[in-house]
């Protein structure tokens, strides 16, 4: 048996969820596909796979050694890509994750730009603000706004985000405008923002003139992602801190206004995250300062 050829059937085969799938995008038979599974199987002495009729089924053993496989596989294309002429031209699976919102307005609009100069990368995109296990997950980097706190990853800032408080004109015609920010604990409500590690509610800083408030406000829905966060503002359910680049087109419409405009508010940064364990392979540098070219090209619009 290949057995290296095997590990890489027995991946397919788990991301794809389907012996046949597996088979189409290795380009090779199924039966091709079924005999590897099954010589893995036997020269390990256990169930990888477990399978139905209709699905195909990962055993604990075939979690664990799925996880193994795609980092020694990973391992093993940039050992090869380093010692050819893809140095020039990376190629291979870049599994990154960034907020949902990142994604569709600052990542997705210019990544044909990035394919276009790449070809041979294939991105795995994951969207959310959930927590994220860079090693179990095999992820090769993440977007974060917010200062990272995870020791066991290295930072890379790569831009800052100007905030703003806005609020729905629904919700200034039903509770009127604020006037100072306690407003927010008293007589206003805010939308709450989740933050998944800390799991409490992301207070809202202001400054004027060198005073310092920071507020806890009352709220009657929170969420922990950016684009939730964002339809409950536009709804009017309450007063928001968000990003100036997402309320940029909502503004300039109509649907949100700013409010409490004599207080300044912190900047947000913006970090590239990626586990310290894990070699900056060439696909991932190529992402990253693409990435830090494009977010800094659209701070000078």
């Amino acid at each position: 048996m290949d057995q290296l050829s095997a590990m890489r059937v027995f991946v397919r085969v788990v991301e794809t969820g389907n012996f046949s799938r597996a088979a189409a995008a290795l380009d090779v038979p199924k039966t091709t596909v079924t005999n590897l599974i099954q010589g893995l199987e036997a020269h390990l002495r256990t169930t990888l796979l477990n399978r139905t009729t209709r699905r195909v089924m990962v055993t604990t053993d075939g979690a664990l050694y799925y996880e193994r496989a795609s980092q020694i596989l990973s391992e093993i294309d940039e050992l090869d890509g380093s010692l050819s002429h893809s140095q020039n031209q990376p190629s291979g699976r870049l599994r990154v994750e960034m907020a949902g919102v990142f994604a569709d307005l600052l990542v997705i609009p210019s990544l044909c730009d990035f394919h276009t100069r790449y070809p041979q990368i294939r991105i795995d995109l994951g969207v959310g603000d959930r927590l994220v296990d860079y090693i179990a997950e095999n992820v090769d980097c993440a977007l974060r706004g917010g200062t990272p706190t995870d020791q066991s990853l290295v930072a890379r800032k790569v831009s800052e985000m100007e905030m703003i408080t806005c609020a729905a004109p629904r919700y200034l015609d039903k509770k009127g405008m604020p006037e100072k920010p306690d407003d927010l604990t008293d007589s206003h409500f805010a939308v709450g923002y989740l933050m998944a590690q800390a799991g409490r509610i992301m207070p809202m800083d202001f400054i004027r003139n060198g005073e310092r408030r920071e507020i806890t406000p009352q709220y009657v829905v929170s969420a922990n992602d950016a684009r939730t966060y964002m339809n409950a503002v536009l709804t009017g359910l309450g007063i928001a801190r968000v990003p100036l680049f997402m309320a940029r087109e909502a503004l300039a419409d109509g649907r949100l206004v700013r409010v409490l405009t004599e207080w300044q508010c912190e900047s947000l940064p913006l970090y590239i995250v990626y586990p310290q364990t894990r070699h900056l392979s060439n696909k991932v540098r190529v992402f990253v300062d693409w990435l830090v070219k494009l977010l800094r090209s659209m701070d000078q619009r």
